[in-house]
């Protein structure tokens, strides 16, 4: 990532040379490759977008019962002091007066808001901006035409306002919809910067009350799902939502850990009938329904143990329980990675579009040549081939080989090979792959496939000079 960031730094300091224009117009474009990559949430309604971003910000700041909060799109961005505004289709930019608690006010109507941009001096939203969007095929169609135009059909205003997303964390519930993993792809990304998240897992097949663990249950499922769709995700990771929220945002209090605590000796059988209680002043009762609202059916039946040794203990086991800490992991590492590699993509193809529209033409569209020959921009281009062959012909047999040369940090993995192998070994596969892909190029079946095969080639042969390299000791 830093090789890639210093080659696009470089880029932009000789474009900015040309011309005072240019310069800010190298400017503009640098703003975008030093932000936090931007994550999109998309799922339908009642997935548990609002419940997840909350998770993670460590803050309850995505409403999830005000419909203003949830038929709006709204980036939540790392800067200080704590505001909000929104940003209407015009332009035009409207502060948002914010109470905590209480779903913010709308300074306009819904359909006028392009979307609301929120500011906040959390040290979680550091690394990567966040965006809620509405559900998706819920509520009214304007919903999910509202989330579209913001994020799809790449409206110049919406450029101009830098909501375009590197990334996307897809929510759904036990299998994914065609119509969802359509939407998806619609959103420009390949299954390298699409993360899945199956919401909910605490819940998951026969729920808490069930013989087997939710929890376990859904980490097999996530696995499976994961396998079924390779060409759309990266991973899927089951996601207990209300124990992730609960536990990031500081709900859990002493006398929350009390009250479990005197429950201990419980059967599961007297919860459920304590839950159900009309008795009047019934304490355990309003104790069992608080906690099943902060941490749900499964937490009440599973922690009360835990709870004995005081908010603090529940409180971690509800964090490592809930999946966020292994979410966010993936998404400040692997997942950032390559939604950095996608937006130093979106980057070469914006320089590249100034030659048409800026002079000097020529000299830009050398710079643009002088980059697809940048060995360490060679994964961004990669990512833009990906991406278009998956357009093309989503079961293209190059889909794998091109996966395996962007994800692989060691020459090795880049050539599908184990850690162990030698670097003779890897030449050798490196030259068979070489000659693999010039084969595969006599008989593409599309353009997309055709330019992809000329990049691995470039890729390959990067990984021969590599392997030669270090083969003659030096």
């Amino acid at each position: 990532m830093d090789l890639m960031t210093t080659a696009l730094n470089q880029a932009l300091d000789y474009l900015g040379s040309l011309s005072p224009e240019l310069q800010q117009e190298s400017n503009r474009i640098r703003q975008t490759l030093e932000a936090p990559p931007r994550i999109v949430v998309v799922g339908r309604l009642k997935s548990g977008k609002s419940t997840l971003v909350n998770a993670l910000i460590g803050a309850p700041v995505a409403e999830t019962a005000a419909l203003e909060a949830t038929n709006v799109v709204t980036v939540f961005q790392y800067g200080a002091p704590d505001r909000a505004e929104a940003v209407l289709l015009d332009g035009q930019r409207l502060p948002i007066t914010i109470q905590r608690g209480k779903a913010a006010e709308l300074p306009a109507p819904a359909e006028k808001i392009s979307y609301i941009h929120r500011w906040m001096p959390t040290a979680s939203i550091r690394d990567f901006s966040l965006i809620d969007t509405p559900g998706l095929a819920t509520l009214t169609v304007e919903n999910e035409a509202r989330t579209r135009r913001i994020l799809i059909d790449g409206f110049e205003q919406t450029k101009a306002m830098s909501v375009d997303a590197d990334a996307a964390v897809f929510l759904f519930d036990a299998t994914p919809r065609m119509d969802e993993v359509k939407f998806i792809r619609d959103l420009g990304f390949t299954s390298l910067n699409t993360l899945g998240v199956l919401s909910r897992a605490d819940s998951f097949g026969e729920g808490a009350l069930g013989e087997r663990d939710p929890l376990e249950h859904a980490y097999e499922h996530a696995q499976s799902l994961a396998q079924q769709l390779q060409g759309s995700v990266l991973t899927i990771l089951p996601v207990a939502g209300l124990l992730a929220e609960t536990s990031h945002t500081g709900a859990i209090t002493e006398y929350d850990a009390r009250a479990m605590a005197s429950l201990a000796n419980a059967t599961e059988f007297d919860l459920i009938q304590k839950i159900a209680s009309e008795e009047e002043f019934d304490r355990e009762r309003d104790a069992c329904r608080r906690i099943v609202k902060l941490i749900g059916e499964y937490g009440l039946f599973r922690a009360r143990n835990v709870a004995r040794r005081g908010a603090s203990e529940l409180n971690e086991w509800a964090t490592a329980r809930s999946g966020v800490p292994q979410l966010r992991n993936l998404l400040v590492t692997r997942f950032g990675e390559f939604a950095t590699t996608h937006r130093a993509g979106r980057i070469v193809s914006e320089i590249e579009s100034l030659a048409f529209r800026k002079q000097p033409k020529d000299l830009i569209l050398n710079l643009v040549s002088t980059m697809r020959t940048d060995a360490r921009l060679i994964n961004a281009f990669l990512l833009l081939d990906l991406k278009a062959v998956q357009e093309a012909d989503p079961k293209a047999k190059i889909i794998p080989e091109i996966s395996v040369l962007i994800m692989g940090y060691t020459l090795q993995e880049k050539l599908g090979l184990p850690p162990t192998a030698s670097m003779q070994e890897a030449l050798s596969t490196a030259q068979e792959k070489m000659q693999w892909a010039h084969m595969e190029s006599l008989s593409a079946l599309t353009a997309a496939e055709d330019a992809a095969l000329v990049t691995m080639k470039r890729a390959y042969g990067e990984l021969i000079r590599m392997a030669q390299y270090h083969l003659q000791g030096r």
